[in-house]
């Protein structure tokens, strides 16, 4: 059984990300890019497939496509937050290209922790998972 301290200092030293993205080349920059930091990365095609490695990883962050099959990405979300238990609260962010009026609002509603707009800017992605407490 592993210690709770081993745990935490497991996800400080070795952090995991959840990518759920269903554009194939988005995934893999995004999977780069957190490599590239040290992160290790489980990557989803669709909700249903996040919502499933986000219980069996228990990933330590998510970022997540709102506009995906199978689930799309508030519903995803809103599954994900009702799989918590107390005091879990695993930090999420949200990305869309379809940056429409309420979309950022729905997507705060429903859960997510920050909400960025594509093309994804990395240096802004970097300063929104160093706003979480995580380190670039």
């Amino acid at each position: 059984m592993v210690s709770p301290i081993s745990s935490a200092v497991s996800a400080v030293i070795y952090p995991t990300v959840l990518v759920a993205e269903d554009s194939t080349d988005t995934r893999i920059m995004l999977k780069r890019a957190f490599e590239l930091k040290g992160y290790h990365v489980f990557e989803a095609q669709d909700g249903q497939q996040a919502l499933e490695m986000a219980r069996r990883y228990h990933p330590n962050l998510i970022v997540v496509d709102l506009n995906m099959p199978v689930l799309d990405g508030l519903e995803t979300i809103r599954n994900f937050r009702k799989l918590e238990g107390d005091g879990d609260h695993t930090p999420i962010v949200a990305i869309t290209a379809y940056d429409v009026y309420g979309m950022e609002e729905a997507a705060l509603e429903t859960g997510c922790n920050i909400y960025l707009s594509k093309p994804i800017n990395l240096e802004e992605l970097d300063r929104a998972v160093k706003s979480l407490g995580f380190l670039v």
